[in-house]
C-alpha cells in the first residue's frame, strides 16, 4: 500500500533541469524541466515504486503538458535518479541548471505557462 511505504530518503531540489536529451546547440529550453516536488499517490493498490512521483512542468512547446495549457508531468522518483544509457555509457536522467542567466531565461518562459486550462489554483501556479 501506498501509505505502507516509507518516504524517500533523497528528494531532488526544486528548480531548473535538463534532460540528458538537451541538445546544448538547439533551443534554450529544449528538454528543460522546471521540478517542483514530488507527490505521493494515495491509492491502496498503487505499486510501492510507483508510491513516490516526481512532479514536473517541461517548458518546450513539443511536450503534451506545455501545449495543453501548462499541466505537470509525472514519473516515479526512482526513474528520477535512475542513470539514462547514452551510447552505452550511463548519464545523469537529469542535470540541475545552475547558470543564474539561464534559470532567468528559463523563469521568463515558466511564467509565460503559468495560465492553466486544468483548474489548479493560484497558489501552485505562483510556485510552479
Amino acid at each position: 500500500m501506498a501509505y505502507d511505504v516509507p518516504p524517500p530518503e533523497q528528494c531532488p531540489e526544486p528548480g531548473y533541469y535538463y534532460h540528458y536529451k538537451h541538445d546544448p546547440n538547439g533551443p534554450l529550453n529544449n528538454y528543460a524541466y522546471y521540478i517542483c516536488g514530488v507527490g505521493h499517490h494515495t491509492e491502496d493498490d498503487c505499486r510501492p515504486e510507483d508510491a513516490f512521483m516526481q512532479v514536473y512542468r517541461p517548458l518546450y512547446e513539443t511536450a503534451y503538458a506545455y501545449r495543453n495549457g501548462g499541466m505537470f508531468d509525472l514519473r516515479p522518483l526512482y526513474m528520477f535518479h535512475k542513470p539514462a544509457i547514452v551510447n552505452g555509457v550511463e548519464v545523469s536522467r537529469f542535470t540541475k541548471i545552475t547558470d543564474p542567466e539561464v534559470i532567468a531565461r528559463l523563469g521568463a518562459i515558466t511564467l509565460a505557462r503559468r495560465q492553466c486550462r486544468c483548474g489548479i489554483g493560484s497558489e501552485l501556479r505562483s510556485s510552479c
